[in-house]
């Protein structure tokens, strides 16, 4: 008879690890550089539209960009710029984050393009793109002879 030792919490050791090793990086600060600004969008939908929300906090209106290709995907563009003083200072943390960001969505189908309707109001933009009702394919009678 062959006795097999059962560790059940053998493989915990290296997650334990490497669980420790995120939270020790995360009590260091995280240090955000120029260029990684994403905007947060949350993305909903009803019977009769299809709602984008995006915050874009200290980005101005006349930096973003909204198009729709033809391919349906949806592409909001825009560059969070960094406010430039005289002042020298030794900054001790920096979270905020700057630079140019594009997020790109595929929308369905049955999205109208033509009537999408674009709000900003207070650094977050508000999109609501209308649905189509599908077309019924086309039906023939065909005669028999």
């Amino acid at each position: 008879m062959t006795l097999v030792k059962f560790e059940p919490f053998r493989g915990f050791e290296n997650l334990t690890r490497r669980v420790n090793d995120i939270f020790g990086d995360l009590e260091k600060g995280v240090r955000f550089e120029i260029g990684d600004f994403a905007p947060r969008v949350d993305i909903s939908e009803d019977d009769k539209n299809v709602y984008v929300h995006a915050e874009l906090p200290g980005v101005p209106k006349e930096n973003v960009k909204i198009t729709v290709s033809e391919d349906r995907v949806l592409t909001i563009k825009g560059e969070k710029k960094r406010e430039e003083t005289t002042e020298n200072r030794n900054y001790v943390r920096v979270e905020r984050s700057y630079g140019s960001f594009t997020r790109s969505f595929m929308l369905p189908e049955n999205v109208d393009f033509e009537s999408i309707n674009a709000k900003f109001d207070a650094g977050v933009l508000d999109l609501s793109l209308p649905k189509v009702q599908p077309q019924k394919p086309k039906e023939r009678e065909v005669a028999i002879n």
